[in-house]
C-alpha cells in the first residue's frame, strides 16, 4: 500500500480526539484480549492490513492462542470461541457491516444474555472507535510491517 498522508501531515487534533476515546475505552473493565479479537475481526471485516497486524499482535501479547487467532475470521465454523464470544462477533460483524445488515431483536437478546446495557454500549463504541482507525488507516495508506506491541496503548 502507498502511503497517502505521511504521519507528521497527520493533524495533532485528530490523534488527540482519537486518543480521547481511546483513553476512555481504557477504563472499562472487559479484558484486554476479548477487546483485541473483538477489533481484530472488525480490522479483517474492514481490509485495513495495518490494524489487522496490530490487533494480531495486541491479541497474541495479552495471551490469545495462536489457534483462536488463526481461525477469528471463520470462527462461526469452528469450536474455539464461547458462547459469549459469539454473541460479540456477531454484534461485532453487524455493527461494522451496518450497511449490508439488520441488528436484529434476536441479536441483541444474545447479547443481553451475557453484557449490560452499559457494556453492550461501550463494546458498540469500541467498534466504532476500530471501524474509524481502519477507514483512517486504510485512507491514509498505512502499511503493516512496522507495528510493535505496545505502540498503541
Amino acid at each position: 500500500m502507498t502511503e497517502r498522508i505521511r504521519p507528521a501531515d497527520i493533524p495533532q487534533g485528530l490523534y488527540s480526539a482519537m486518543g480521547d476515546v481511546e483513553a476512555y475505552l481504557k477504563t472499562l473493565p472487559f479484558d484486554p484480549g476479548l477487546l483485541e479479537l473483538v477489533r481484530l475481526r472488525a480490522a479483517q471485516l474492514n481490509g485495513c492490513a495495518y490494524c489487522v497486524e496490530m490487533h494480531h499482535l495486541e491479541a497474541a501479547a495479552a495471551g490469545e492462542s495462536e489457534q483462536r487467532l488463526y481461525a477469528l475470521c471463520v470462527w462461526k465454523e469452528t469450536p474455539f470461541f464461547s458462547d459469549k464470544e459469539r454473541a460479540l462477533l456477531a454484534w461485532t460483524e453487524k455493527v461494522t457491516l451496518l450497511a449490508d445488515n439488520e441488528i436484529s431483536d434476536e441479536l441483541m437478546a444474545q447479547m443481553q444474555q451475557h453484557f449490560s446495557q452499559k457494556e453492550i454500549a461501550n463494546l458498540t463504541l469500541a467498534i466504532a472507535q476500530t471501524n474509524s482507525w481502519n477507514r483512517l488507516g486504510k485512507t491514509f495508506g498505512m502499511a503493516p510491517g512496522r507495528y510493535k506491541v505496545g505502540m498503541h496503548g
